[in-house]
Order: C-alpha cells, then structure tokens, then sequence
C-alpha cells in the first residue's frame, strides 16, 4: 500500500523546522561596533583604568600648577600645559594599558575565537574594536581635559595667574590634549594586535615611552635634536598643551607633534590589521 504522502492530491510533506532563522542579510560594522562597545562596558577593568587615569590626572594637574606657579616666573608660567601635562603623562601608561586590554585580553582568555565564530569577518571586527576604543577614550579624555584645565586654575586662582577658556592657545591646549589619548590608545591597540599577549604588549608601550628617549639621549646633541622631535619624549608632549611659545625650535609646533603620534597610531593600527587578518587565532 501506498504511503499516504505518496498519492496524488495528498497533504505535502513536512518541511524541517529551522532552530535559527535563516539570516536575511550579510552580518556588518553597526552590530559588531554595538557588541564591542557592550564589552568595553561591561569589562571592569576598563572602568578601572578610566577612572584612575581621571582622577589621578585631576590631582597632578591641581600639585603641577599650584607648584609650578611658586617655582617659577609669570613669564615662564603656562597654566593650561601644567594643567593638562599630568594628562598627557599618565595617558601614555594607563591608556596605553586600556588600549592594549582592548584586544590583547582577548587572547589570553581565549574569547578571540568566540568573538570570530560571531563575526567571521575579520576587517570588520578589527575595525569595530579600533573605533569603539577611540570613541570611549576621546569621551573621557575631553571630560578629563576639562576638568582638570579648571581644577588647575582654582589651585592658582588666589594667585591671579590662572588662565581662562578664552585665553589665548587655551583651547588649542584642551583639543589637542584631547585628541592625544585616543591617539595613544590606538598606538597601544596596534601593538596589542601584533603582540598578542597583555603583559608583553604593555611592556612594548612602555619601552616606547620611556626607552626610546632614554636612548636617544646617548646620541650627539645634534642627532637627538633632529630625532627628537620624532619620540614621546617630555619635551614633545608639553609641546602638545603649551598655551604659550615653548622655545623649542627643533620641535614641530604642538599640532605637528601631534600629527606625529597620530602617525604612530596609523603605522601601528595598519601593522594589527595584517596580524589580526593574517594570522590564526
């Protein structure tokens, strides 16, 4: 006897049931920048080193201006660049750290090929990553900025030498000490991509930092004064949040050294790409 599907006019077979639905269109950058920004929030360890690079730059900026004001003249006195300067110096440590966290972390728990197996596109991830690093760290540089720009006037406000906003290269000093972090943020995410491991990717950033100058400083005057300009050194970054001419006429100015780290931040970002996208998990 025949199955009764078998005859001619009986019910249609069953079709299987899908326990997914089928995906109606190609996975891109929106849900994958989304899901990043969810880790970066969701991470503790992120809202640690934020909140240590805020209030610890708040507090150097308060000491830097208050003691920099007794130490030294009007004319060399520059309250915008002690105000910011602390910025500036533990963003290089504590965001380098975030940055490298942002991706290295990754690898040493493993989630890296979680994070794949939901987005196999490997650009997109990478970039998503790349891109909501930079927003979270410009958002809390611009807040850091600020307030410590105003906690270091009220330090020297019963001085009369404090700066206003509108003071002249006041704010060229906040945008650009702005713009640096997240600049150095993705130094550091580069080479957390190359690196692959926390501890040795944080120890490369700190070379980069401290190292690099500390050679150069061997070299003849005349060569470390045209590599100079080139390094993270102390002198380049103050470079960066002067409100008055520095005098260091073998730097590039304070928005040329920072094109220089946001070269860094290309080449290193271009360097993580191709690991990111070339190599195993």
């Amino acid at each position: 006897m025949a199955h009764l599907t078998d005859q001619p006019g009986g019910p249609a077979p069953a079709q299987p049931v899908r326990a997914v639905p089928a995906a109606t269109r190609r996975s891109g950058l929106p849900g994958t920048l989304l899901s990043e920004f969810t880790k970066l929030r969701s991470v503790r360890s992120t809202w640690i080193t934020l909140a240590v690079f805020f209030v610890a730059s708040v507090v150097i900026a308060v000491l830097a201006a208050a003691g920099d004001r007794r130490n030294s003249g009007q004319a060399q006195f520059d309250p915008a660049r002690d105000s910011l300067a602390g910025m500036l110096y533990l963003g290089m440590l504590v965001i380098g750290a975030t940055g490298v966290l942002a991706i290295a972390s990754e690898y040493g728990t493993r989630m890296i090929a979680t994070s794949l197996t939901a987005m196999p596109r490997r650009a997109v991830l990478y970039a998503a990553k790349a891109i909501a690093l930079a927003c979270v760290t410009l958002v809390v540089a611009l807040v850091t900025a600020v307030t410590s720009f105003f906690a270091g006037q009220a330090a020297v406000a019963s001085t009369h030498a404090g700066a206003s906003i509108t003071s002249p290269g006041t704010l060229r000093a906040l945008l650009l000490a702005t713009l640096f972090v997240p600049c150095f943020a993705l130094v550091a995410f580069g080479l957390g991509a190359v690196i692959r491991h926390t501890a040795g990717a944080i120890t490369a950033v700190f070379g980069l930092v401290f190292l690099l100058p500390m050679i150069l400083g061997a070299f003849p005057a005349s060569w470390s004064n045209a590599l100079g300009r080139w390094l993270p050194d102390n002198t380049v970054l103050l470079q960066i949040v002067a409100a008055k001419p520095t005098g260091q006429h073998d730097l590039f100015g304070p928005y040329g050294e920072l094109a220089v780290f946001a070269g860094y931040a290309v080449i290193a970002l271009a360097a993580g790409a191709m690991a990111f996208c070339r190599r195993d998990a």
